[in-house]
């Protein structure tokens, strides 16, 4: 397969990004911006996220919206509003990327306080869990929208010291895959996994404090799996998981 993404490739789509602050999330942002989308930026911290919008602007991309939501401390209300405030203002969702993370503290399962779980969960799958559940009616409407999970290649396979993040992604895997399955038949929804593998990123230089950064991709090699995914091009295309080494 061969895909290269026409500059209005996503005109006129409403796409959602969590964690659209910095990192991955801001280039997602970005370059579905560059490529018509209408994109409404999610993140705890409204200075990053004005940025983003700022980084949008300047490169003439559609006007961002701006929601400022921290996942830890959210409660159903909140998604709830959120997701009227998303209908009242646009009606419908194409693109739902779940990209907000916590990395938690790595060690052993022994060590891993209560707090600093619930906070990776809440964060990690809770949030997904309850976005994802009152976003679905929106995405109905258009007969064509996709939701992309992040991933970490920790979600392969349980490993040790990975803790409460290692444990979140798989069961965030085991999320994406239930979805994928039960929306499959009808062909208006389709869900896949993006995972990054090494890439220049905050979380990741978190995770690994020695690591000279320099010497990873960026974020712009991702580029090509956010627009594809979507895009009209992956129609039909669901259950899959994608790594940020394969070709497309």
């Amino acid at each position: 397969m061969s895909f290269a993404a026409k500059k209005d490739e996503l005109k006129d789509k409403v796409i959602l990004i969590t964690g659209a602050g910095g990192g991955l999330g801001r280039a997602a942002a970005k370059a579905c911006a560059a490529h018509g989308a209408t994109t409404i930026l999610l993140g705890k911290t409204i200075p990053k996220l004005e940025q983003t919008y700022d980084d949008i602007i300047a490169a003439d991309g559609p006007e961002p919206a701006i929601y400022p939501i921290d996942f830890n401390g959210a409660t159903e209300e909140d998604y709830q509003q959120l997701a009227e405030i998303v209908e009242k203002e646009f009606g419908r969702l194409d693109g739902l990327l779940h990209n907000a993370a916590e990395l938690g503290t790595p060690g052993p399962v022994a060590n891993i306080e209560s707090s600093s779980w619930a906070k990776t969960f809440n964060v990690n799958l809770h949030a997904p869990f309850i976005l994802t559940r009152v976003l679905l009616p929106l995405m109905r409407k258009t007969g064509d929208a996709s939701i992309i999970f992040t991933t970490d290649s920790v979600a392969r396979q349980g490993k040790a010291y990975w803790g409460s993040y290692g444990i979140s992604k798989v069961a965030a895997e085991g999320l994406a895959h239930t979805l994928a399955e039960e929306y499959e038949t009808g062909g208006h929804i389709r869900v896949n996994i993006l995972s990054p593998g090494p890439i220049q990123s905050p979380l990741r230089k978190k995770a690994y404090a020695g690591e000279n950064p320099e010497n990873l991709p960026t974020a712009q090699i991702l580029e090509k799996f956010w627009l594809y995914l979507f895009s009209s091009a992956s129609k039909g295309v669901t259950n899959k998981l994608f790594q940020g080494s394969d070709s497309l």
